[in-house]
């Protein structure tokens, strides 16, 4: 898929298909997040993949929207660690997983951190980790064909700001 129509047609999706995801794709998702630039190079992220059902459940009880965390095949939490700006680099990662995914055919959202105390553990991370995203991933309930329009179209559906409001041009 082009870059931009990935870019431009992909949405945050909370309806999951109750299926696995194909083989292979969730190392292609994590292993896109590994590929992320960092400053420096410091790689500051940790992805920790939630699988037991009980340690899933303590988790969602962290996030805004327990459910897309119970309904997903493959929940991927980023924590980070270190100096520096390890929350652009983890968003970064996170980027670059949702939109592997997206290219893969499996719809995603980042899910906030209602009580990041009780995320960080859930996921039992250590004493210089601080968890900062928690995305869920799935087959798509609903299919979505993002060939099926062009980029620009997707982009003038978009449910964003005009470019004109978010674009200040200084001379």
């Amino acid at each position: 898929m082009d870059t931009y129509l990935a870019i431009a047609s992909r949405r945050d999706e909370r309806r999951y298909a109750p299926a696995p995801l194909p083989d292979g794709v969730e190392e292609l998702i994590l292993d896109a997040g590994r590929l992320a630039g960092s400053a420096a190079n410091r790689q500051p992220w940790t992805f920790a993949v939630v699988e037991g059902r009980e340690r899933r459940e303590r988790l969602a009880e962290g996030v805004f929207v327990p459910e897309n965390v119970r309904s997903a095949a493959l929940v991927v939490a980023v924590l980070v660690a270190g100096k520096g700006p390890t929350s652009f680099d983890a968003g970064r990662a996170a980027q670059n997983m949702l939109l592997a995914a997206w290219n893969a055919g499996v719809s995603s959202c980042p899910n906030g951190l209602a009580d990041p105390e009780r995320v960080a553990a859930a996921l039992e991370a250590g004493a210089e980790e601080r968890p900062v995203i928690v995305l869920s991933f799935g087959l798509p309930a609903r299919r979505r064909d993002p060939e099926g329009l062009p980029a620009a179209e997707w982009s003038r559906r978009a449910n964003r700001r005009p470019l004109a409001e978010v674009v200040r041009r200084l001379r």
